[in-house]
């Protein structure tokens, strides 16, 4: 059986900084075994859940079955809505908050 890759959002050249970049995003991820987002690789529009951006990233990725790994070490440090939302994706089976890139490979390898 072919092992799928997990892409790392900075080596494929991934970076969402609007929404279009969400579409964009899922098409490269068709097939992997999923995506992992850094701090750095989201615009801060992502982390003001006000946006609607961070919603509609999760939408996409849950409605087309992708798996999802957004690493931030300190969710709360973003406020605290984002450390309740990360709290409340600690067991989702799809779309993860991780403290590390190592953390997120071995849920995505799983």
């Amino acid at each position: 059986m072919e092992e799928r890759k997990i892409l790392v959002a900075s080596d494929w050249g991934i970076s969402l900084r609007s929404l279009g970049d969400i579409s964009d995003a899922v098409g490269r991820c068709w097939g992997s075994s999923g995506l992992i987002l850094s701090e750095k690789d989201l615009a801060e529009e992502f982390f003001d859940l006000r946006t609607g951006l961070l919603g509609e990233l999760f939408q996409k990725f849950t409605n087309y079955h992708l798996r999802l790994a957004i690493v931030l070490p300190d969710p709360k440090a973003y406020g605290e809505r984002v450390g309740e939302l990360a709290y409340e994706h600690r067991n989702h089976p799809l779309i993860r908050f991780v403290r590390s890139e190592e953390e997120a490979r071995a849920w995505l390898s799983g």
